[in-house]
């Protein structure tokens, strides 16, 4: 007799096939989940997806009893349906496991620790019927999986619309728009994905590159029993603005012996230093010259570099994660980066929130930050501190405040109200350029319109450089324009 799924089970296990193929951070996610509970919305998320591993481990168990818990039937349809089943069974059934291993990862830092765990993950695997080479490769995939949520959910906190969409953007640039396609084609073929981060000063970026670093695929070695390396050390962060312009390209592409004077010794540079499994973080790069964007780009388009000093081609291996609080089209439109450029590093392009607008959209986005800088600071959660830090940002900078710092300048009023009892908040910086500036004003409706315009023309003046171009774009004749830009820069001068 052929071996087929009952209807009942073909359902149940294509609902389970597409939450598990889905973004886990998307609405769609939490509709299939209520299906497979068989539960509604007022069941937390975590009471879900307890009903849900145990529904399947239930089936999972139950065509054990059958003898039918393996991938081979003769249906396509039926493989595939048991294949997802089988492997979102094992990934739950090993996640404290993974989870713990995280953690001291972590604590060990570069080193790849022993996985103890391996030899169960593959007898579970291979007894459904996986091949040894598959069983190696999932255990890899079931780290990162867990390795990305673990990095994207608690490393960017809150409820509002904006950071829900930057919790599914990130996801999704790990493991692509569809995860079916990744496991076949992508998982190791991810360098060629560059990514752009914009945002203001202080709202997260480097949290947001750290969790798609960090989440990269690992293979699994055997013989070693542990990943090929540490998700820690696979992972660079470099701040571009740190350097002068004449050793950027040191810290980036490495040093000869006596290549310049003061290299009194070889250096080797960030992309000598990064694997291939392993991803680099070029912060600020909105602010480094043509000459670095120019050799960057030859790194981009030809995966090689050339240390400075030397004649050798060195490759790089890994990925290109990239950072910027500039407005990169008035860096563009001024020419003071490159178009080529931006379009090598444009694979996805993601925005980080500022603190203003997550507010404005949720305002309890306020109470679960300051909730979780308490938490740091304090090690535990306190509703006595967290009282205090709430009526002392009331009292000043109070409700309205813009938070240019966003939440980098809101972690160091709360250290500053518990040293002195206060934050009067940054008076004379506001947004971290023009076009930000006039963003908030607009978002926050504290611009008048001669305010307004006198912004607008003085952006524009930046960008183009002539007065002309600014009476064109506004269709205002040419003295009204210059007398605006004027009047911005003179009320910039008051302050």
């Amino acid at each position: 007799m052929k071996r087929t799924l009952s209807a009942e089970n073909r359902r149940f296990f294509h609902l389970l096939s597409a939450a598990a193929t889905t973004n886990p951070f998307s609405d769609e996610y939490v509709d299939l989940q209520l299906q497979i509970a068989d539960c509604d919305a007022s069941v937390p998320a975590d009471g879900r997806l307890e009903r849900i591993v145990a529904r399947v481990a239930q089936k999972v168990r139950d065509l054990e009893a059958e003898n039918r818990a393996d991938i081979h039937y003769p249906m396509s349809e039926d493989r595939e349906l048991l294949r997802r089943a089988f492997l979102f069974d094992a990934y739950h059934r090993f996640l404290p496991l993974l989870d713990r291993h995280i953690g001291d990862q972590s604590k060990a830092g570069d080193k790849p620790l022993p996985v103890p765990f391996y030899g169960e993950v593959f007898t579970q695997l291979c007894g459904k019927g996986f091949s040894a080479d598959e069983a190696r490769f999932y255990l890899a995939v079931f780290y990162q999986i867990c390795r990305a949520f673990f990095f994207i959910d608690r490393s960017l906190v809150g409820r509002c619309e904006s950071m829900k969409k930057l919790r599914r953007h990130l996801w999704n640039n790990v493991f692509t728009s569809d995860i079916r396609l990744y496991e076949r084609y992508f998982w190791s073929r991810m360098e060629d994905f560059s990514t752009m981060l914009l945002g203001e000063t202080g709202t997260g970026k480097g949290a947001a590159a750290a969790a798609i670093g960090r989440s990269g695929f690992i293979p699994f070695d055997e013989k070693r029993g542990a990943f090929v390396e540490s998700f820690t050390g696979g992972y660079q962060a470099l701040n571009l603005s740190q350097f002068p312009e004449t050793l950027i390209e040191s810290e980036l592409f490495g040093h000869r012996k006596g290549a310049f004077t003061g290299a009194v010794e070889a250096h080797e540079g960030i992309f000598a230093r990064s694997s291939a499994c392993g991803s680099i973080f070029l912060d600020e790069i909105g602010d480094v010259g043509e000459p670095v964007q120019i050799k960057l780009l030859h790194v981009l388009q030809d995966r090689s570099f050339t240390p400075l000093g030397s004649h050798e081609k060195r490759r790089f291996r890994g990925r290109i994660i990239a950072a910027t609080n500039r407005s990169l089209d008035g860096l563009r439109a001024s020419g003071r980066f490159r178009d080529d450029f931006f379009y090598r590093l444009c694979s996805d392009v993601v925005q980080v929130p500022s603190l203003r607008q997550r507010i404005r959209e949720n305002p309890a986005e306020m109470d679960e930050l300051l909730s979780l800088i308490v938490f740091r600071i304090a090690g535990e959660t306190s509703p006595a501190i967290l009282n205090k830090i709430r009526r002392g940002i009331a009292e000043s900078p109070g409700a309205d405040y813009a938070w240019p710092g966003n939440v980098r300048e809101l972690e160091q009023a709360v250290r500053r109200i518990l040293l002195t009892g206060a934050y009067q908040g940054d008076k004379r910086v506001s947004a971290p350029d023009l076009q930000a500036q006039l963003h908030s004003g607009i978002e926050t409706g504290s611009l008048d319109a001669e305010s307004l315009l006198a912004g607008y023309c003085e952006l524009l003046y930046r960008r183009h450089g002539t007065y002309e171009e600014v009476a064109r774009r506004t269709r205002l004749d040419r003295r009204t324009a210059k007398a605006n830009i004027q009047k911005y820069k003179e009320k910039r001068e008051s302050l």
